[in-house]
């Protein structure tokens, strides 16, 4: 799991003046390279916003170390401001393999 960190107050302050009720950073990685999705709940879509969430990533990649090391498997750390309730939480995922054995049966052999 990935520590909150505080939101800077630019941040915070901007997000409440466009009235963005939830900041989601959706960080994936595995393949050695880190990726960041922001999701922003509650305004309209406007230039505002647009260059809000181009602020809102620059900060998160500022605050928190991702860079999605990994053998190949898709994995992936979201992190949620609420800022209607003032909470944050975070949510981790990742892909795995599972075998399972379907069964035994005789092979033949080429004699080519």
């Amino acid at each position: 799991m990935m520590e909150i960190k505080p939101l800077s107050k630019k941040i915070y302050d901007t997000a409440l003046n466009l009235k963005v009720e939830m900041i989601r950073l959706r960080f994936s990685g595995g393949s050695d390279e880190g990726y960041l999705d922001i999701e922003l709940d509650g305004a309209p879509y406007n230039d505002e916003l647009t260059q809000f969430e181009f602020d809102v990533e620059k900060w998160a990649w500022d605050v928190y170390s991702y860079n999605g090391a990994g053998e190949g498997t898709d994995y992936g750390d979201s992190i949620t401001y609420d800022l209607n309730n003032k909470t944050a939480y975070t949510e981790d995922w990742w892909y795995e393999r599972h075998e399972r054995f379907i069964q035994d049966e005789p092979f033949t052999v080429s004699l080519q």
